[in-house]
């Protein structure tokens, strides 16, 4: 579905990103794996036209991404969970979700109620204020609103970031019911235990370059790459 090329991007004179290349398969799990700092959210901000790519190529079922504006980008397809959940405060829950509802090739899959059976706690606080709920209930929002969206690539940039063990959990739990039923997903996550029973290939980057890929049965197996380039 996603194939990026050589990717370049910078912040003004600093560039960040060095011909970054990796792919995301139809129903596939993919991570973005590296340190703070690394490039894996200017990844994600080039992909999502929020940085503007400076070289290489970006497609999306056969459609380039490079030039387009965001909108048109999730218009594509492409669904985004930004980190810091960044919900809108002073909506409800349920005016939240409906604010990115959309329903652009056929019949939505993603509606209301089946988001709120996807997270009954949002159910029962659809009329609370964004600023009015806990940090998990925030994130299964963010992760609603972006589901609402109807994605063919759900992208999760720190999901679980900052989040009790117990919410965390919860957490994966409704990303491994996503998998199982066939979204596509990529996801950067400093969980690498988690991140290794639930996703299908890794790619490690380092100072704005992929400088490894592989199954989660080969990073496992690799401990050389995970001390070096993950700290763990």
């Amino acid at each position: 579905m996603l194939a990026v090329d050589r990717l370049s991007a910078s912040y003004g004179p600093a560039q960040v990103l060095f011909d970054i290349s990796f792919g995301v398969g139809a129903g596939e799990v993919v991570t973005l794996l590296g340190r703070n700092g690394m490039g894996k959210t200017t990844t994600i901000f080039a992909l999502m036209g929020l940085v503007p790519p400076q070289g290489g190529t970006a497609t999306f079922e056969g459609v380039s991404l490079v030039g387009l504006p965001p909108y048109k980008i999730a218009q594509a397809g492409l669904g985004l969970v930004p980190e810091g959940r960044q919900v809108f405060p002073t909506l409800s829950v349920e005016e939240n979700l409906i604010a990115t509802g959309a329903s652009r090739f056929g019949k939505p899959q993603w509606t209301l109620e089946r988001v709120y059976g996807f997270f009954p706690s949002l159910a029962a606080r659809r009329d609370n204020m964004g600023n009015e709920l806990s940090g998990g209930e925030q994130q299964m929002l963010a992760i609603g609103r972006a589901l609402m969206t109807n994605p063919k690539l759900l992208i999760l940039d720190e999901a679980t970031e900052g989040l009790a063990p117990k919410i965390r959990a919860e957490i994966w739990q409704c990303l491994i019911r996503l998998k199982q039923e066939g979204q596509s997903i990529l996801v950067v996550d400093k969980h690498l235990t988690a991140l290794l029973k639930f996703a299908d290939r890794h790619v490690v980057i380092e100072k704005g370059r992929v400088m490894w890929t592989g199954t989660s049965d080969a990073l496992a197996a690799d401990p050389t790459v995970r001390q070096r380039y993950l700290q763990v």
